[in-house]
């Protein structure tokens, strides 16, 4: 019991290493990294929170099927047991070993029914941006503020300054408020995709001629990276989001300058350009 004891121990020690290992990680992939990034929005502390509380409970289980393999292994032994019980059945036992996994099935559907109704319903949100997945590039839209467009491309390497992340900088970043509820819709011109943001917690499909929301609320400014995470062609690995957030204050100013510097969504030429 002492052994099975350090065991576990040492186990949850572990296991909250790696955990807290990410938390001093910038909002982006590093190299080597363990566990997940760090939580940049509040849906994704509550996934984080979640993903904790399933690394206890699948420790749990391994350290007990372990320890049970072990005594098994050491008490019914041929050596120990030259005549083999011929017993089959054990009411107690199967009552248990039926009882304790719909038990633990209960313990973690609360939490995960909890958090797919905290992502699933969006609350009122203070404006809208509308992301296009294409072959291989998104497109950006703002109804909210005179509907501008502009697409981003991931930039090649010898266009990469220093700081940027290689294969995830795009020429255009996707400029939002921090502290703000933004509706996401999602949808493509061609193929599936996916809009993934780690960080954020969120990944949804864009699916051609349907539209799929979500929500964010980014925690701090700063900048945040994700991918398309469908598999949508040869150029998937190369078609990368970058969302930059600002204060409001500055969310203004930057608007006021998109404005002048891409096209409109509902704009003739602008359509025929996207096709």
């Amino acid at each position: 019991m002492r052994w099975l004891l350090a065991c576990l121990v040492g186990s949850i020690v572990l296991i909250e290493g790696l955990l807290g290992s990410s938390a001093a990680t910038a909002a982006q992939p590093e190299p080597w990294q363990l566990g997940l990034q760090p939580a940049a929005s509040p849906l994704m502390e509550r996934v984080v929170s979640f993903h904790n509380l399933m690394m206890v409970v699948i420790t749990l289980i391994c350290v007990l099927v372990l320890a049970l393999l072990i005594v098994t292994g050491l008490r019914f032994r041929a050596a120990r047991n030259p005549a083999p019980s011929k017993r089959t059945h054990n009411t107690l036992l199967e009552v248990v070993w039926t009882a304790v996994p719909v038990l633990i099935l209960v313990i973690i559907a609360i939490p995960s029914f909890r958090l797919l109704y905290y992502a699933d319903v969006i609350p009122d949100t203070e404006m809208t941006i509308k992301a296009i997945g294409r072959q291989w590039y998104w497109s950006y839209e703002y109804p909210d503020h005179d509907n501008f467009t502009f697409d981003a491309f991931m930039l090649p390497d010898d266009e990469l300054e220093p700081g940027m992340q290689r294969l995830l900088e795009t020429d255009n970043r996707v400029v939002l408020p921090a502290r703000t509820n933004i509706k996401v819709q999602v949808t493509a011109s061609d193929v599936l995709h996916s809009w993934a943001m780690p960080s954020l917690g969120v990944k949804i499909d864009a699916v051609p001629g349907r539209l799929n929301e979500v929500w964010i609320n980014i925690k701090e400014p700063g900048v945040y990276y994700g991918q398309c995470s469908e598999l949508c062609g040869v150029m998937h690995g190369f078609m990368p989001i970058t969302v930059e957030a600002v204060e409001p204050e500055e969310f203004v100013v930057w608007v006021e300058e998109a404005k002048t510097m891409f096209a409109r969504a509902d704009d003739p030429g602008t359509q025929v350009a996207n096709r």
